[in-house]
């Protein structure tokens, strides 16, 4: 069983930037790839990054590339989600979730254990 707290969430202006968090426990950290995604009212959760278990390969939204970066710890069982240039519709509840396969992959139903969500809200 693996547990994932996500933080760092808040309220932020168009154009600043959040960098989120997700502490993961349980067993080696290492074995599972990471994945972000988020889900704005009144529509369907969405990807947003991965990253693989060694954090040796990576993948965006197309919404997202080039403003936000995944990246991880493995020593501190952390992943982080760096958010710059953050845009109105970038607001949303973001969960973090785990993949025992260790693959990074942008397919929701692939990950084993989520997070409860952290929310971000982006005013203009």
């Amino acid at each position: 069983q693996v547990q994932l707290v996500e933080s760092g969430g808040g309220l932020v202006q168009a154009g600043g930037s959040l960098r989120l968090s997700c502490a993961a426990s349980g067993r080696t950290f290492s074995n599972y790839a990471m994945g972000w995604f988020r889900q704005a009212p009144g529509k369907e959760r969405e990807f947003v990054a991965t990253i693989s278990g060694s954090g040796s390969t990576t993948n965006y939204a197309d919404s997202v590339k080039g403003r936000f970066t995944i990246s991880r710890d493995n020593a501190k069982n952390t992943v982080y989600l760096q958010m710059n240039s953050l845009k109105p519709e970038d607001t949303a509840v973001y969960y973090c979730a785990a993949d025992i396969s260790q693959i990074a992959t942008m397919n929701s139903r692939r990950y084993d254990y989520w997070g409860q969500g952290t929310q971000v809200t982006v005013s203009s």
